[in-house]
């Protein structure tokens, strides 16, 4: 029989035990710190994020850099402070330069961008040395498609008519975009032709300082066919101001775009998409890039997320990092392929 003194000690002895476990306990909860958290690989982000927008204020890599930071900022999947930065010079080959060179490391800077980094990457005249491939690409947010548009009363009442026409004389018609030879709008321009048999190194491109400018020179007879993005002629389009003969899309859009055939449909095999997405630096952690692929996918399932595409206008595609990189190469072949034709690969 055990006696109550015994007893006494022995429940003495498990209350210690118990207590020194519950400290214990008490000091792992405690060491979950920032710091402690960065130690472990959990600690990212630490600091203010900066998400840059290569172009000046107002364009669209600008108004996708806002969207992205003020919703994950409204819906509290990034807690850091986020900031946008305008960093405008050759379509965004000034800023690759020095992100690729100066920034390569930065965990904390982040950047939105569309084709062009692809092209400039690609193109003889003001080549950029740096692309995609110098960055850690992860997501692709938004989508939007190339669109072939002439004037309301214009005598071309489909894409074929137009590609005939060129196919006969490539100089007769004046095609016309908002960038320069070689990039974007020009390439959207010419490659149902280049898709048809014409030679697209013979059709005449006149470019333009932006798309308002080039829909400014259709309008006033100064341009036959216009290249451009989908969303950027949606409203002259309401306003019954322009006709859209082809969009570059694999599927018929809807909303205003509902009457609008695809190239496709037209047998026509034009297809170019027109994404926007957002880039981390090349030598970007393990640990950062995990942390914004989690989050990135949560933002984009977020009903806010939702909302604000389609206030902008935009249609919602998301990639996730691997699919990003994927779908970046295949149209890394496909920009090689026109700038080949057109004799403006470097």
């Amino acid at each position: 029989m055990i006696s109550f003194k015994k007893f006494s000690t022995v429940v003495t002895a498990g209350a210690l035990a118990l207590s020194l476990a519950a400290c214990s306990s008490g000091a792992s909860k405690e060491t979950s710190s920032p710091a402690a958290k960065k130690e472990e690989g959990t600690g990212y982000p630490t600091k203010a994020i900066s998400v840059v927008a290569p172009s000046g204020a107002g364009g669209g890599w600008d108004l996708t850099a806002r969207s992205f930071t003020k919703i994950l900022s409204e819906t509290k999947l990034v807690e850091q402070p986020l900031t946008v930065e305008n960093k405008p010079g050759g379509g965004g080959a000034v800023f690759m330069a020095e992100y690729a060179t100066q920034q390569a490391a930065n965990n904390d800077m982040l950047f939105v961008n569309s084709p062009p980094i692809i092209i400039n990457n690609l193109k003889k005249e003001g080549n950029s040395p740096y692309g995609y491939k110098n960055t850690t690409p992860l997501a692709q947010l938004t989508k939007d498609y190339g669109a072939i548009v002439v004037k309301a009363d214009s005598k071309f009442k489909d894409l074929k008519s137009v590609l005939d026409e060129v196919k006969k004389d490539p100089t007769k018609l004046t095609f016309a975009g908002g960038s320069a030879p070689g990039s974007m709008d020009h390439l959207i321009s010419i490659l149902p032709a280049f898709k048809y048999g014409v030679d697209p190194t013979k059709i005449k491109y006149v470019s333009y300082d932006g798309g308002g400018e080039a829909i400014t020179a259709l309008l006033g007879g100064n341009a036959d066919v216009i290249g451009t993005d989908a969303s950027s002629v949606k409203e002259f389009l309401k306003a019954g101001k322009i006709r859209v003969l082809a969009i570059t899309s694999a599927k018929r859009l809807g909303g205003d775009f509902k009457d609008v055939p695809t190239a496709k449909e037209q047998s026509v095999d034009a297809e170019f998409t027109i994404w926007r997405g957002v880039f981390g630096p090349e030598k970007m952690s393990k640990e950062a890039k995990t942390y914004w692929e989690k989050t990135i996918d949560k933002l984009v399932q977020t009903p806010e997320w939702k909302k604000e595409v389609e206030t902008q206008g935009w249609e919602l595609e998301y990639k996730n990092s691997a699919d990003f990189q994927k779908f970046l190469g295949e149209q890394d072949k496909q920009v090689k392929e026109l700038l080949t034709a057109l004799g403006m690969q470097k």
